[in-house]
């Protein structure tokens, strides 16, 4: 597994390649994220880092939390994430990790959470053509029969039915850094990421080779 980072999505912008043509970017703010816990495979059966980002105040964490981020002395983070990794060796608890870590051109997998929809039908979220829009076919976006009813007597698992859109996690992979200001912690990636703005981001360097 590679490494990355937390961060939060600002938006979508665009910028101009050498060529003069338009690329479209998403802006990410990742603000240092700090090393909290190194787990190892004599510990926890597996070499991982927990990352924090986002500080708060002492006071809006439960105490369990404020005894576990004290370990670090960095203070308390609102957002969590963990990172497997070959080895932790090279990481001490308390680092910080910032954009430092990408590089112009390189390749990144990005995780989030999509915008959630709420209840929607099946035509909306399953692309459903739908019946006829006649007067009186009586049959306009219904999902139609998901069943027979002596054999097998029941519905089965899987069936495309009106139900709860989005909110769910997605990774996109293989986006090209396209650029970095680690003076103000922003990194630019070609393409669009999951989630509405503000929301939290995974940054990983890219397991598969991009094509």
């Amino acid at each position: 597994m590679k490494m990355g980072i937390i961060g939060r999505k600002l938006g979508m912008s665009q910028v101009f390649s050498e060529d003069g043509s338009t690329v479209p970017v998403t802006v990410i703010e990742a603000e240092p994220s700090v090393v909290l816990q190194k787990k190892t495979k004599e510990t926890d059966g597996y070499e991982a880092l927990q990352l924090g980002y986002g500080r708060v105040a002492q006071n809006r964490v439960t105490k369990a939390l404020q005894g576990h981020f004290n370990k670090a002395e960095k203070g308390s983070f609102r957002k969590l994430a963990e990172f497997k990794v070959e080895t932790t060796g090279n990481h001490d608890v308390g680092q910080e990790l910032g954009v430092g870590i990408f590089n112009v051109g390189d390749h990144v997998d990005i995780v989030g959470t999509s915008k959630g929809k709420g209840f929607a039908g099946v035509v909306k979220r399953h692309g459903f053509r739908g019946g006829r829009k006649s007067h009186g076919s009586m049959f306009h976006r219904a999902p139609g029969s998901i069943g027979a009813s002596a054999e097998p007597s029941r519905v089965f698992k899987g069936q495309r039915l009106p139900g709860h859109m989005g909110s769910v996690r997605i990774t996109v992979q293989n986006l090209l850094v396209w650029a970095i200001d680690e003076d103000r912690n922003i990194l630019l990636v070609k393409g669009a990421v999951p989630g509405s703005k503000k929301g939290y981001l995974l940054v990983k360097k890219a397991i598969k080779k991009a094509g």
